[in-house]
């Protein structure tokens, strides 16, 4: 290979290997923080949440209808697609929010979702937790990518070591001096003066892909969605609200008197702990703990006087900045609890954080769900006027009464 021709074939195969793989991890994890940021709060891949589960619909339906269905949905079902028809009259003809979203954005979620539904479900056996890592897993693309990548650079430094051998050997064979040695750095500055064009080309790769890794570190400050703190006693809501059928009211009491849902205190637990003493997961060992902060002696049924109250770990805690009041969503509004907490009955045995909570999140529920009016005589005539305004045959959303009025959590 002539010296011409190899730093043709450094200058532009480096690069394009690099860019190849920018434009991989880049492109993917687009798709997952896209799918985070607008879809996570109705939509996951494989259960139903608020709106259904998305595993398959790239089978379903048409990559171009979707597309026009995530950019304007109600466009579609006032038009009579009876695709868009069907869809909302299952989904209890709660109209989706439009997404000003481009084209290649869309692709990306899509994408997502259908290498997220290709995951082979982890396996639960004895002493593994279910929703546990499986013991394979594929390797990515990426990974591919980069050894390549290591591949290319070793077969540039054999070719860079043949050439100088050759080159010391023509120098040899004709008498021509050799050149004065020069230290690695004094090496590095000399080939980059040589090679000023795939250094510009490296330095943007780099200066791109930090600003990529920065934009999503940014986007991700204060947001908590995953958090699960380990708690004082393994409190399970799967067994209590899911096996048991304890409505979350029952301990939670203010979330249907106040802007704080609240945690209960121990004397809550006692209403059933004072007589069932052994749980059918942890025996004895949690109850303890309750009975410990409380300094009850479960023999006698006498309270001590070294009480204490339980430390738990607050899991959600909203910016001192927004307002949010329990009861307005849960005794007006009729929101269920798993609409922002999720399913808790079925997969929490830890509290964690479901929702992201973010402003976009709450706007975006603010616009697609119906004002429920049924009942509600306090505002009646308020509501008789949005439906003289509106239409009776429109959907009420929170959006049209005031739900994305800034003061409403911003005072």
């Amino acid at each position: 290979m002539s010296k011409l021709s190899f730093k043709r074939y450094f200058k532009f195969c480096l690069p394009a290997v690099l860019l190849a793989l920018f434009s991989f991890t880049s492109s993917a994890q687009d798709g997952e923080a896209l799918f985070k940021s607008q879809c996570s709060a109705c939509h996951a891949v494989k259960e139903k949440l608020i709106g259904p589960a998305l595993m398959g619909m790239e089978k379903r339906h048409k990559e171009d209808w979707l597309i026009k269905w995530i950019k304007n949905s109600q466009a579609m079902v006032k038009a009579g697609d009876p695709v868009a028809v069907k869809l909302f009259n299952d989904n209890n003809k709660v109209a989706m929010t439009s997404f000003n979203l481009k084209d290649d954005e869309i692709k990306s979620i899509i994408a997502y979702v259908k290498a997220e539904a290709e995951k082979p479900e982890p396996v639960a056996s004895t002493g593994v937790a279910i929703g546990a890592a499986p013991v394979e897993k594929e390797k990515p693309v990426a990974l591919y990518l980069i050894i390549a990548l290591l591949v290319l650079a070793l077969f540039s430094a054999i070719l860079a070591k043949v050439q100088n051998t050759l080159a010391t050997t023509v120098r040899q064979k004709e008498g021509l001096p050799e050149p004065s040695e020069m230290t690695r750095w004094q090496s590095f500055v000399a080939w980059a003066r040589s090679n000023k064009k795939l250094i510009a080309v490296l330095l943007i790769f780099f200066t791109l892909y930090g600003t990529v890794k920065a934009w999503y570190a940014l986007q991700a400050i204060g947001i908590s969605q995953g958090y699960t703190p380990a708690q004082p006693i393994a409190y399970s809501h799967k067994l209590h609200a899911g096996d048991l059928q304890i409505q979350c009211i029952y301990c939670h009491s203010g979330a249907e008197r106040g802007k704080a849902a609240t945690i209960p205190s121990a004397n809550v637990c006692m209403n059933c702990h004072k007589y069932v003493r052994k749980g059918p997961e942890t025996g004895t060992e949690e109850i303890a703990k309750i009975y410990k902060a409380l300094d009850f002696d479960p023999s006698t049924g006498v309270y001590g006087p070294n009480q204490k109250p339980i430390e738990w770990v607050r899991v959600h805690n909203l910016p001192d900045l927004a307002y949010f009041n329990h009861a307005q969503h849960v005794a007006v509004g009729k929101i269920e609890c798993q609409t922002c907490h999720g399913q808790v009955q079925e997969t929490m045995t830890v509290a964690s954080q479901f929702a992201p909570l973010t402003m976009v999140w709450c706007l975006d529920c603010h616009k697609k769900t119906q004002v429920k009016m049924a009942g509600n005589g306090y505002y009646e005539q308020y509501h008789q006027k949005m439906l003289d305004k509106y239409g009776s045959d429109s959907l009420l959303t929170v959006d049209k009464i005031g739900g994305l009025e800034c003061s409403r959590c911003h005072y």
